[in-house]
């Protein structure tokens, strides 16, 4: 999945528009106007034209002959989409997102460690272990310890064996990214992060199945308990939530 933040005028316009639209700024059924847009935003037809494309790959945009270019409806939007997330946290819809997130990993993840546990290697097993001393080293870095959780829960998925619950991950992990910025920004933990995932990790090294399952849903536990803490202390204090300006005019 591509970022566009920051990648110049082109990435610029489609956060501005894309923003606008998954916020409600723009609602759905609105035709638009790439001419208009081209001299609101003074870029060129073709930078509106291309951004327009990457939205509607993201579902938030259609075109048809006679209609136009117009909005669709949220049941069409890619909802897994990094950019769409960025936009609903920003827009102030992250609490709901994320609270979906958990639903879906509460379903999933403890299912893939019991996999894990009967199937995994040990290249998975030195992994985990590594990513797992990486969050640790973290402390108070929120990048280090976002990227350290997001790929020991990427490896957990990869240890099942099974190449569909694999690929999940790839969907989960843009709004698993956002979770985990909002709560390591706020500094809102309720405890070190590390033992829950230890514990996970033990008890695949273990092969006890049903031990590393009791071990995730303790961990998604103490996941929820830090986002609510985390919503409860407020905003983050990160840039990536903050709506997108208006790019800057071109020369």
């Amino acid at each position: 999945m591509v970022l566009y933040a920051g990648r110049g005028v082109h990435g610029q316009v489609v956060e501005s528009l894309g923003y606008r639209i998954v916020s409600g700024a723009v609602r759905e059924g609105v035709t638009l106007d790439p001419r208009a847009l081209g001299e609101e935003l003074e870029v060129s037809l073709t930078v509106i034209r291309e951004a327009l494309k990457v939205l509607a790959s993201k579902g938030l945009l259609a075109a048809r002959q006679k209609r136009g270019t117009f909005v669709l409806s949220r049941a069409d939007w890619n909802m897994l989409d990094s950019d769409v997330i960025r936009w609903r946290v920003a827009g102030g819809q992250g609490e709901s997102l994320l609270r979906d997130l958990a639903e879906v990993r509460a379903i999933v993840e403890p299912a893939a460690v019991r996999c894990a546990a009967l199937r995994r290697s040990e290249d998975d097993l030195a992994v985990l272990e590594s990513t797992l001393q990486d969050m640790a080293a973290a402390g108070d870095d929120a990048h280090a310890a976002v990227t350290a959780d997001t790929a020991f829960h990427r490896r957990l998925l990869a240890a099942s064996g099974n190449e569909m619950l694999t690929a999940l991950h790839q969907l989960m992990e843009p709004a698993l990214q956002a979770r985990d910025s909002i709560v390591h920004t706020t500094h809102a933990h309720t405890g070190d992060p590390v033992p829950s995932h230890r514990a996970v990790l033990d008890a695949i090294r273990d092969g006890d199945a049903d031990r590393a399952a009791e071990a995730m849903v303790g961990l998604l536990a103490k996941a929820s308990a830090d986002f609510d803490l985390a919503v409860r202390s407020g905003p983050p204090a990160d840039a990536t939530t903050a709506p997108p300006a208006a790019p800057a005019p071109t020369s």
